[in-house]
Parts: structure tokens; sequence; C-alpha cells
């Protein structure tokens, strides 16, 4: 009997998996269907058919079909084509299941990050730990800016700076606000000089500086020499900045004279002075100019593709609004991630293969990635993988934040996580709070990239109080 109910019970599992998976391949067929309509509706326009399609394809919905039909059919896809031309590689592998995805970003020693090279132009021949495998160098220098930019901070101070900062611009707004170029960008550089110590130039100098080179290090795959240009030149001028603060701030101190507040910049230099290692002037600096990448547009673009996400959905903006309202901070925080996930910052994370590795070992989608591939693995697919994910393709604020891949994973998730947790839901709140919000009409009312990979528009109105 007991034989028998073991039979059974295997042969149900077999037929439900059997069952699900033959969903899950309609579906993707759907998904098809509809991506061949939008083929269909490129054919005519004023550009080019690529730039048509490359725009319409490019669309969150979109993106999120195509990587559907990948991921039912081709899961892990080897390819001896060179997709990404800014880095190294030998070819492509392109990752799309949860499960996959988790497996090769923990496997941090085989699958190595690419953007030393590039760091260390931007340095000036330095490197961040963004940049660097697991090592002692890694460690020593997460640590430090760890006792820098403390957990604490998160809610002692980064988050009423960012609340009041947001309110005060959503009040001012008379009902019309420019999403990233009047409330997240500016408020976000102010944020940076503040907490981190790093005023720059002026608050547009530093959005221009950390746009720039944002783009190039991750965005820029193609490797665009004029780009590369423009972002090392925007890399000396921060250098230069950051450097004359360090040296400024240090000056005022061996004079006794009165100091910045407790920022991380003179964090650091205390710790500098204690004899800490790794934190000389040009190392300080290198690690700023990391976290103040980092910082500004990665954060603004999240916030408005957020907003864009919530915008969308009448029922869902209602419930965000309730939310803020309240003042439920955890309630609006599922809000805000959850439209997040429809659209992430980086639908793709890339890492480049050290040595040969089987993907998915002991199953019939298992590949072996060879040596040298530079390996695309998609976390938004991953966040919308029916396998891992209870009703992906629904709105729900119950997920458990372990099912996001937000912010990254692994060795290399991202070092602001906590602050882009709190602050996210904090700048958007004051806005969400008002009676009416809605996109201004036309164009003006949608995400407006410019000739840049981020938001540099998208106006929203509201009704006065």
């Amino acid at each position: 009997m007991t034989v028998l109910a073991n039979l059974f019970f295997a042969f149900s599992n077999l037929f439900l998996v059997l069952c699900k998976g033959a969903w899950i391949a309609l579906t993707a067929l759907g998904s098809l269907v509809r991506l061949l309509g939008v083929v269909a509706g490129s054919l005519f326009g004023e550009q080019t058919l690529g730039q048509r399609l490359a725009t319409r394809l490019a669309e969150p919905d979109n993106l999120r079909r195509i990587l559907s039909v990948v991921r039912a059919f081709v899961p892990n896809l080897v390819l001896k084509r060179r997709l990404v031309q800014a880095y190294e590689n030998s070819g492509t592998a392109i990752v799309t299941r949860d499960v996959d995805v988790r497996e090769v970003l923990d496997h941090d020693q085989v699958f190595h990050v690419v953007y030393g090279p590039k760091m260390a132009k931007i340095t000036d021949g330095g490197n961040f730990f963004l940049g660097m495998q697991d090592s002692p160098e890694y460690a020593r220098d997460v640590s430090n800016m760890r006792l820098a930019a403390r957990r604490e901070d998160v809610a002692e101070r980064v988050t009423p700076f960012v609340t009041a900062e947001a309110e005060a611009v959503v009040a001012a707004s008379e009902g019309q606000l420019d999403v990233p170029a009047q409330l997240t960008g500016p408020l976000l550089a102010r944020l940076v000089g503040r907490y981190f110590g790093t005023p720059g130039p002026s608050e547009a100098a530093l959005i221009e500086y950390t746009t720039l080179l944002f783009w190039y290090l991750f965005t820029d795959l193609q490797g665009d020499p004029k780009l590369e240009a423009r972002a090392l030149e925007a890399a000396g001028h921060l250098r230069d900045s950051l450097d004359a603060t360090i040296a400024d701030r240090k000056q005022r101190v061996a004079a006794s004279e009165p100091v910045a507040p407790d920022d991380v910049l003179a964090r650091c230099l205390r710790m500098q002075s204690a004899g800490v290692p790794g934190l000389e002037d040009a190392g300080i600096r290198n690690n700023l100019i990391g976290l103040v990448i980092g910082a500004i547009p990665t954060l603004s673009a999240a916030c408005v593709q957020a907003l864009d996400q919530l915008l969308e959905r009448p029922q869902v903006l209602a419930g965000a609004r309730a939310a803020a309202l309240a003042s439920d901070d955890e309630r609006l925080g599922r809000y805000v991630f959850e439209a997040f996930r429809f659209n992430p910052l980086n639908p793709i994370l890339y890492r480049r293969a050290a040595r040969d590795h089987v993907v998915a070992k002991g199953t019939l989608r298992a590949r072996r990635i060879p040596k040298g591939a530079l390996v695309l693995v998609s976390n938004l697919s991953a966040m919308f993988d029916p396998w891992s994910v209870e009703a992906p393709n629904e709105f729900r604020l119950d997920r458990p934040w372990e099912s996001y891949i937000l912010f990254g994973y692994g060795l290399h998730t991202c070092f602001g996580e906590a602050i882009n947790r709190a602050v996210m839901p904090a700048l958007l709140k004051p806005l969400l709070q008002r009676p009416g919000l809605r996109r201004a009409a036309g164009p003006a009312g949608r995400i407006d990239r410019g000739d840049t990979p981020f938001p540099v528009r998208m106006e929203v109105v509201f009704d006065a109080s």
C-alpha cells in the first residue's frame, strides 16, 4: 500500500507539473501573438523600422512578454555571438528562470563582475567595491563604508530629510510637477550633499555627472566612444570636486575651525586619522564616487518608474494613496516596490564566466556556459517566473521581500539597499497624498528619457487640497 501510495503521489505531482508547464507554454504563445501584433503595428511611422521596433519592444509590458517567451521555450540560451561589445567576452548566455538567475548570482567566484576596467578609468586608476570580486580588499572597503554609512542613519537622518524636502517641493508646486526634473533628481542631489558630505559644484552638475557615469558603467553595452569621452570628462570634474572637498575638510580640521556635520565624509576622515587601512584620500574619494553614482540617477529613475506603474492602475493608485494618507509606511512601501517590480531599473544584470559552468545541472534546461561568455541574467524575468512566483502578473501586496530582485542579489546586492527601501516610499509619499493625482495631458504625462536611459521628464497634476 505504501509503494502504491508513493507511486500515486509521484504520478499526481508529475501530472500537475505537466499541466503547469502546458499552461505556461500557452501563456507564452499568447505573449508571442501580442508581440507579433506589436511588430505589425510598427511597420509604418516616421522613424526607421528598427527604431520603431526598438522603442515599442523596450516598453515594460512588451519586455515582459519577450522574456516570458524566452523563459518558456529557451530558458537558458547560449550563443557564440557577442551581443555586448563594451566588455571583453567570447559569446553570450541569457538566463531567465528565477532559480537559475539566483544560481549564477550566487556563484560569484565563477561569474565575475565586469565593471573594474571602467571603474579604473572613472577613478583614474583605482576601483570601487562594486567592481571587485570577493577579496580582502573588497571586504575591507565594504566594512569601512558600512561604518561610515550606518544602518541607523536611515531612520534617524535620511528618511526625515527626504520626507521634509519632498513635502516642501510638492507643496510649492501648485498642482503641477515634473517629477524627475523638479522632485526626485534635485532632492537626491541635496541628500547626497547633506548626508555624504559631497555637495559637488552644484545640484545640476551632480545630476549631470552621475547620470553620465552610471550610463557609461551599466547601460552602454555597445561601448559608444562618444559617450565614454563625455563620461570620462564628467569623471574628471567629479574627482576634482571631491578632492577639493576632502582637502578643504581636512584643512579646516587641522586649523581647528568648525567642521561640517557628522556626515559620511567626516566619519571617513576620522577613521583615516585613526589609521584605518584603505582610507587614504584617494580611497575615500573612490568609494564616494561609487556611492554618489549609485544614489542619484538610480533612485530618481526608480521612483519615477514605480510611480509610472502606479498611475497605470487607478485602483492600485487609490490604495497607495490611502496608505500614504494613513502614514502606513510599511504598506505604502509594499505598493511602491510591487509597482517597481513591473519596471525595475535594471531588468538584466550581467557577469562574465571565469570558467566553464553548467547552469541548472540535472534538469532538461541544463546548459554549459563556457569560460569567457558574458552572462545576461534577467532579474525582471526571475520576478515574473511562474515556476517560482505565485500569480506573477497580478499586482499583489503579500509578496515576501525575498521574491524581489530589485537592487541586485548576492555578493553585489546594492550597498544602499536599506536606504533605497526607505527613500522611495518617503519621497513619493507627499505626492501620493495629493487628491486627484494623475498624469499631465498628452506626452508630458508619460516618461520621456530624452537622449539618456533615465527618465528626464514625467509631469503629473493634482487637485488643490
